[in-house]
């Protein structure tokens, strides 16, 4: 339940574009414009650090966010949040968690303005989002402005049953029209098509996402990973007010620094040089000197 005046106002955001990313600049250069209220898919091949891409994407809009994981640990999701926070590596926030004392405390302030509330467990189930979600409004006396989901495949029932995944889609619009929350989910794409033997580090294409859902969301994202260049090459290949290409051979290119769980534009010098730069290494001094200590 809501107050009369978060009634009048919940729909009044719909249509409205999400805030911008710095690191999606490019791909806004193409006419992709995510609005809140819509159902946002994206889907990718495995490895394509789809979860890391979703976290930063919600993190740095810093709206109120309900993230629903299967995939993912607690500890690996708050892992992520806090090396993005500090721009620390993930180890070393392992580490720094493990050391304790004041290394632990730093990285647990580092998350106190992260506007992001995290349930988990699989299999995701319908009971478990309505209780989640009627908690979430008890406490704030508000729906989140965005809703995760990581990912389809993990929805009671829906891993091999296609009727049960066109189901989860239905509930995703539903729910993206009763709460005005903008339904993020996540989806597998095939990695058996002849695309993705030939040319593994290019989205896929709109018919490579499994079961044809791509076709249910008002915006689908396409995502690819370049595991040498960690060129983060992403395409539109659905958007209801907007273009888009289905071959998904337009695409908008940034970099992806998965130790970090961060995103950047692309230059042509950084891509080259991400293959070459080394993962840094914790310690105990160099952390206590980022920390100002």
């Amino acid at each position: 339940m809501l107050t009369p005046g978060r009634s009048l106002a919940l729909h009044a955001e719909s249509g409205r574009e999400l805030p911008r990313v710095e690191a999606f600049d490019d791909l806004y250069a193409m006419g992709v414009k995510p609005r809140h209220g819509e159902v946002v898919m994206i889907a990718g091949r495995s490895g394509t650090q789809k979860s890391g891409f979703a976290l930063f994407w919600v993190a740095q809009m810093n709206l109120p966010t309900l993230y629903f994981s299967a995939d993912m640990s607690a500890f690996t999701a708050s892992s992520r949040l806090a090396s993005m926070a500090t721009r620390d590596t993930t180890t070393m926030v392992e580490a720094g968690m493990a050391e304790g004392g004041k290394y632990r405390q730093a990285y647990i302030d580092a998350l106190a303005d992260m506007n992001i509330t995290f349930s988990f467990g699989s299999p995701i189930t319908y009971r478990g989002i309505d209780e989640e979600i009627e908690a979430y409004v008890e406490l704030w006396d508000a729906y989140p402005a965005v809703i995760v989901f990581d990912n389809l495949m993990d929805f009671e029932n829906a891993e091999s049953d296609y009727t049960e995944q066109m189901a989860v889609m239905q509930s995703c619009t539903e729910l993206a029209r009763h709460t005005g929350a903008t339904v993020i989910i996540l989806h597998h794409a095939s990695d058996k098509a002849w695309e993705a033997k030939t040319n593994p580090w290019a989205p896929p294409s709109r018919d490579q996402v499994k079961g044809g859902l791509s076709e249910k969301p008002e915006l689908a994202l396409s995502v690819a990973l370049d595991p040498t260049s960690m060129a983060y090459n992403v395409a539109c290949i659905k958007q209801r007010m907007g273009p888009c290409d289905p071959t998904a051979q337009r695409y908008a290119t940034m970099i992806c620094e998965p130790e970090y769980t961060r995103f950047k534009k692309a230059e042509k010098r950084a891509i080259i040089q991400a293959a070459q730069k080394p993962a840094e290494e914790w310690s105990p001094t160099k952390v206590a000197l980022k920390m100002g200590s």
